[in-house]
This record gives structure tokens, C-alpha cells and sequence, in this order.
């Protein structure tokens, strides 16, 4: 299996676990905002949107500019190849697991089949 560096993984996987944040970078998808514009958005205060931001901002996804008194947000550079890697590697166990699974209900169902043609 392909070595991933963890304290990226943590840190992405932990800025994504919040809904919140989740929406964060669903609204810069659609173009920068400010924290005061986020925070109305997501109807929080500043305080809050700050550290969600903060957040997203240490994994990466997010970087922020203030110019003035206005720190506005936007989609970091960092694109979420190794995380989508990481999920990716454990979607092909599993379905390899239950293909298998498959095959052994279609081979218990076809003896089910013989079994009871004996009878």
C-alpha cells in the first residue's frame, strides 16, 4: 500500500470533519470572501469563523490576505490529490472484498439450486 504522510492526512481529514467548514470551502469554491462574509453566511460570529478558518487554513485548503481591516479568504493552492489517493486505495479493498462476497452467495445460491432438485 502507498505511504502517505499522516500529519497532512490528519490534518486534512480533520479540517474536513466539520460541516461547517465543509460549507467554508463550498462558498470560496465559488469565490473569495471575507471572514465577515462568511460569518454572516454561516450566521457565527467572527470569533468563531476565525478559528474555522484557522483551521482550514494549517491544512492547507485555505489561505487568507488583510488588506486594512479586511481578511479576506480564499481556496488554498493545495489540491486534495493524496487524501482522494488515500480513499481511493481503501474503495478498491473494498470492493474486491465484496466482489468475493459476491461470488460466494452466487455459489451458495446455485447449491441451494442442486440441493434441492435432489430432494
Amino acid at each position: 500500500m502507498v505511504q502517505y504522510i499522516t500529519p497532512r492526512l490528519d490534518a486534512s481529514f480533520a479540517a474536513l470533519s466539520d460541516a461547517t467548514r465543509r460549507g467554508v470551502l463550498e462558498q470560496l469554491g465559488r469565490g473569495d470572501a471575507s471572514i465577515t462574509e462568511l460569518a454572516e453566511k454561516f450566521h457565527m460570529t467572527l470569533t468563531g469563523m476565525k478559528k474555522h478558518v484557522g483551521v482550514l487554513e494549517q491544512a492547507g485548503l485555505v489561505t487568507t490576505e488583510k488588506v486594512g481591516r479586511v481578511r479576506t479568504c480564499k481556496l488554498g493552492r493545495r489540491r486534495l490529490e493524496e487524501e482522494a489517493a488515500w480513499i481511493e486505495s481503501y474503495r478498491q479493498l473494498w470492493d474486491t472484498r465484496f466482489d468475493a462476497l459476491d461470488e460466494i452467495v452466487e455459489e451458495l445460491k446455485q447449491r441451494e439450486k442442486v440441493d434441492g432438485r435432489k430432494k
